[in-house]
């Protein structure tokens, strides 16, 4: 798909070999931002070349995390297995240009270069016999590769849009493959080929893809095509400044939607990941694609903040939809959860959850039955006094008719003044008998919550056990 010249094009280009990696998501993120910011078209590239590791469920669980995420691209999904032969008759073509070169060279001639190489304590680098030889030279029914003839002099430099201006100088640069001799393209030969034909204009990506960018530029200038701009943005790394792997936690954007975060908050968190606006910390979709510019991505890397994370996801939680938070924490809870329950009880359940599992942990004590099953710290707390308080309350809530937080919390407070202790000890063996838990919301809304006779069903059961 070609486009405009004036229209910016980016793309994301995902490998399906497992999950969709949160450093790949915010670089797909930042791509998708720019686009949408200039008013251009982002595109959706699956790079499914290595057919050994890609999977139809690793592509299932690429889109299922975009569409979470609510990242939507132009035009179809692109599939880059789809274009081999494309990508073949490229090579062909630098070939006949004289821009690339049949080489010879066994895999056993190449092992004994790069181990002199390494005694000689030398960078390896391809030195092949075969680069200037033409077709008259050929063996026949030899395999071979197809090889770029790299520039040797000079320097190629990238006016990046995020690192800056950085130059290589052409020696550095080796004759890489392009075909391999079974005649399948390489990486390096296929992303050129299926980024111009798609009419990219701007590459946004990570920059452990920097020095690639020399290598295909080399491509790109021995074709004559255009040549992109390219923002190179800095990987994202783990509290202790490592870059980000297993032993830092979770990976996969699957695994946050599964740890309870919405996804709003996990495209904010992502958004702020290496890109600033000011002291602005809280964006909505929409905002982010107005104010959007790769100007703002820093150089250096950024340490990835659970705690962050989780303080921004408690925000969204308050700020979200009732229905729609108690929708998410049933599914969480099971098919006993009772979603117009949730729903009433989600202004007080929300005030101070994190995520939807600490959410739905909380909100578990609505749908229990009773005998309730109580835990270590509530069972602890249920000691001989504290059940012989909880009959003490039981026969004061059973003369209560107006069972409303304000009328319950007047009748307690007076409870607790004729007891001469502090609400607080009365509350505490309550919160136990009613949720089996020492935390939970606020003591009045869980009584208004569970309603008159379940309440007082709960408490008489642990006032007498």
């Amino acid at each position: 798909m070609a486009s405009a010249s004036d229209t910016v094009v980016t793309r994301f280009a995902p490998s399906p070999t497992g999950f969709l990696h949160i450093g790949n998501a915010r670089t797909g993120l930042f791509s998708w931002l720019y686009a949408r910011h200039c008013g251009g078209e982002t595109l959706l590239r699956i790079e499914d070349t290595d057919k050994v590791r890609s999977t139809q469920e690793a592509i299932d669980v690429i889109h299922d995390g975009l569409a979470w995420l609510g990242l939507d691209f132009d035009g179809e999904v692109y599939y880059q297995s789809q274009f081999e032969v494309r990508h073949a008759e490229v090579a062909n073509e630098l070939l006949a240009r004289g821009a690339a070169y049949r080489c010879y060279l066994t895999p056993e001639e190449l092992a004994a270069r790069r181990e002199k190489a390494r005694e000689e304590r030398k960078p390896f680098r391809i030195e092949s016999e075969w680069r200037d030889r033409g077709e008259s030279d050929w063996p026949a029914d030899e395999p071979y590769v197809i090889r770029l003839k790299a520039p040797r002099e000079g320097e190629t430099v990238i006016e990046d849009l995020v690192q800056g201006r950085v130059a290589v100088k052409n020696e550095e640069l080796d004759d890489f493959v392009l075909l391999r001799s079974d005649g399948s393209p390489t990486y390096m030969l296929a992303v050129v080929v299926d980024d111009h034909d798609m009419g990219v204009t701007h590459i946004v990506r990570g920059d452990d893809h920097l020095n690639n960018a020399f290598r295909q530029l080399a491509i790109i200038r021995a074709m004559g095509w255009p040549e992109p701009r390219y923002a190179h943005v800095p990987l994202i790394h783990g509290p202790d400044g490592a870059k980000l792997s297993k032993r830092h936690g979770a990976l996969g954007v699957h695994d946050y939607r599964d740890m309870g975060i919405l996804p709003e908050a996990m495209l904010n968190y992502l958004l702020r990941l290496g890109w600033g606006h000011g002291d602005r910390e809280e964006f909505t979709k929409e905002e982010a694609i107005e104010v959007f510019d790769l100007s703002g991505v820093g150089k250096s890397p950024s340490r990835f903040d659970m705690k962050k994370l989780l303080n921004l996801n408690g925000h969204y939680i308050r700020l979200a939809d009732d229905a729609r938070l108690a929708a998410l924490v049933a599914e969480r809870i099971g098919p006993e959860a009772d979603v117009a329950l949730l729903t009433e009880a989600m202004p007080a359940l929300k005030t101070r959850a994190k995520d939807l599992n600490e959410l739905a942990a909380g909100a578990a004590f609505l749908f229990k039955q009773r005998p309730l099953t109580l835990d270590e710290a509530a069972e602890k707390l249920l000691t001989d006094d504290a059940r012989a308080l909880l009959a003490t309350i039981s026969d004061r809530l059973s003369a209560e008719q107006d069972w409303t937080s304000e009328a319950l919390e007047r009748n307690l407070k007076a409870l607790a003044e004729d007891l001469e202790l502090g609400l607080g000890k009365l509350a505490q063996p309550l919160r136990a008998a009613l949720t089996g838990q020492t935390t939970s919301p606020g003591i009045f809304d869980v009584l208004v919550l569970l309603g008159r006779d379940e309440s007082l069903a709960r408490i008489e059961a642990q006032a007498r056990t």
